[in-house]
């Protein structure tokens, strides 16, 4: 198991997509925590002792984005540090540098590819930078 004992956090508002991480994230060890809309994204983090990965979603309802999370997060003590990966429907083109230049550990293309997930996810945890804009899209 990849993520076993691992503790994640996961801002994602499609209820199908959340379905998705539990499935396959939940099979390989991790321990779950979601916040749907992002707006609780902080409270949640303190209410909780320790997470290995924060999962940002870049595009949620309600006028806020996963880089509003992102900066959130990063003035919260004790988080500056941990991971954080996007995973996005947005374009990889425009999303996979921004994310870089925002500070981000990641970006991961949705649809989410349920077989490289927890691998990627993993190489992230350890320290690793993972950009993956699909199976079709090429970095410079």
């Amino acid at each position: 198991m990849l993520l076993k004992g691992k503790n994640i956090f996961i801002v994602e508002d499609n209820a199908q997509n959340r379905v998705i991480y539990q499935t396959v994230l939940m099979t390989q060890g991790a321990t779950l925590e979601f916040d749907r809309w992002g707006r609780q994204a902080e409270m949640h983090l303190q209410c909780f002792k320790h997470f290995d990965l924060i999962i940002l979603d870049l595009m949620l309802p309600g006028g806020i984005t996963g880089y509003d999370v992102f900066k959130r997060i990063r003035e919260l003590p004790g988080f500056e540090n941990v991971p954080v990966v996007a995973i996005s429907a947005a374009d990889p083109s425009a999303a996979i540098k921004e994310t870089r230049e925002n500070g981000f550990s990641g970006f991961i293309a949705k649809p989410i590819d349920m077989i490289l997930l927890p691998e990627q996810l993993a190489r992230i945890i350890e320290g690793e930078q993972v950009w993956y804009g699909g199976e079709h899209f090429v970095t410079a």
